[in-house]
């Protein structure tokens, strides 16, 4: 009888640890080349982490709450050769490879949710701390998971000692979300006269706070910026979204399309800066600011140049949705070479936006309204926004980043412009 210790896998880049969230597997379970084991939650996501090889858990290591460094034990395997190791490892040997679950082998298949029905090492009283509902199948009694999706709710449901299984979900699918936990938190909380609440700079939080600080430290930032009439925009918006509306386009689309095509023009603003040169890079990475639950995310959208304006108002709904709903794998919140932010849906007109390192510039689109505007000499109420663009100084002058953000404004102005770049 042999066994295999598995161990924390780098989850992204520059990351060094992660957060158990919930395990998956108990001592005695058999396990598959593959199968998920343990929920954890990194500074860019959570994710499930797979095991690459099967046999029965022997030995966990850590409990829900509890930080891990990359290369840490995660779980202990006997990989011996009992008749149950040999038949789960015959069965998902196909699946094998995997080295996150979201972007590993693709063909593997999904995981079912399973009764539980002895202890978990991680806790002394396992299911009231996963929120376990009781139920009754053929006569016996067992601890039914509740229906909680996100590993996020979970955590926060942990950190407040509340009893998952006294939440009332208000959506009529039942599942819990995190606004039943807040509103049980507020409705359970005691009055207190006076505290403070401490807002920890941990996981998203904390390396949100290091990369902003680390771009005011480092990077000699310019912001320049323009108001612009976006109603021919709007107006062809409309027109493309009333030929398809089963695919329709947003407004943040179109300016992120506008903004690939200057960046194929204004190379120097899709870049990174070394401590001897302005290296020019091939692809264009969109990241794009998101505002969800766990905080601020910047998803990215991959290769942006290689696609048409449909397909990248759908992926970038698409990672907005996985965002809102903690479901981005790392590799979707990494490598960025550019971002646009759409500060405009939070109402105000202009921000002094802070780039997102190791980037080199943001462009920022503010609210649409309707303002007065001369058009062939003629006051006219037109609805207008205000593009700005923050900039490294060391990767272009003023002259690069005004003739990016004028390409653009051009483009919002009149949208046929584009054409001539497409």
């Amino acid at each position: 009888m042999t066994s295999s210790e598995f161990r924390l896998p780098d989850l992204g880049e520059g990351l060094t640890d992660a957060e158990i969230i919930n395990w998956l597997v108990a001592v005695g379970d058999t396990v598959r080349v593959d199968q998920p084991v343990v929920e954890v939650e990194t500074a860019k996501a959570a994710v499930e982490v797979p095991i690459p090889f099967a046999g029965t858990v022997t030995e966990v290591f850590g409990a829900p709450g509890e930080r891990v460094p990359v290369g840490s034990p995660l779980i202990r395997v006997s990989t011996g050769d009992s008749a149950a190791a040999e038949a789960s490892e015959a069965e998902s040997s196909e699946y094998s490879g995997a080295v996150l679950v979201g972007y590993g082998t693709a063909g593997s298949r999904p995981r079912q949710r399973r009764l539980r029905s002895h202890a978990s090492p991680a806790s002394a009283n396992p299911d009231q701390e996963a929120g376990l509902k009781p139920a009754e199948i053929n006569g016996h009694a067992v601890q039914l998971a509740p229906a909680v999706i996100s590993p996020v709710v979970r955590k926060l449901a942990r950190e407040r000692g509340i009893d998952l299984s006294q939440v009332t979900a208000s959506d009529p699918s039942g599942v819990i979300r995190r606004s039943d936990i807040e509103a049980f938190s507020t409705e359970s909380a005691p009055v207190a006269a006076s505290s403070t609440e401490r807002i920890p700079l941990t996981g998203l939080r904390g390396l949100a706070a290091e990369r902003l600080a680390r771009s005011r430290r480092e990077i000699p930032e310019a912001t320049v910026w323009v108001d612009v009439d976006a109603t021919a925009l709007m107006a062809a918006r409309r027109s493309l979204n009333a030929r398809e509306p089963e695919r329709p386009v947003s407004v943040l689309a179109l300016v992120a399309r506008f903004c690939v095509l200057g960046l194929t023009k204004y190379r120097e603003l899709n870049s990174r800066v070394s401590p001897d040169a302005v290296e020019l890079l091939p692809q264009i990475n969109l990241g794009f600011a998101a505002q969800t639950e766990r905080g601020l995310v910047v998803p990215v959208v991959h290769d942006a140049q290689a696609l048409t304006t449909r397909q990248l108002s759908t992926a970038l709904a698409e990672r907005t949705e996985a965002g809102r709903t903690g479901r981005l794998a790392p590799a979707q919140l990494t490598g960025g070479t550019f971002t646009v932010n759409n500060y405009g849906v939070f109402g105000v007109d202009g921000s002094a936006a802070i780039i997102n390192h190791p980037e080199v510039a943001m462009l920022g689109i503010g609210r649409i309204i309707e303002r007065p505007w001369v058009v062939d000499g003629q006051l006219a109420v037109r609805q207008v926004t205000q593009l700005t663009l923050a900039f490294d100084h060391r990767a272009c002058d003023g002259g690069v980043a005004g003739g990016f953000l004028r390409f653009v404004a051009d483009c919002v102005e009149d949208p046929i412009t584009a054409l001539g770049e497409l």
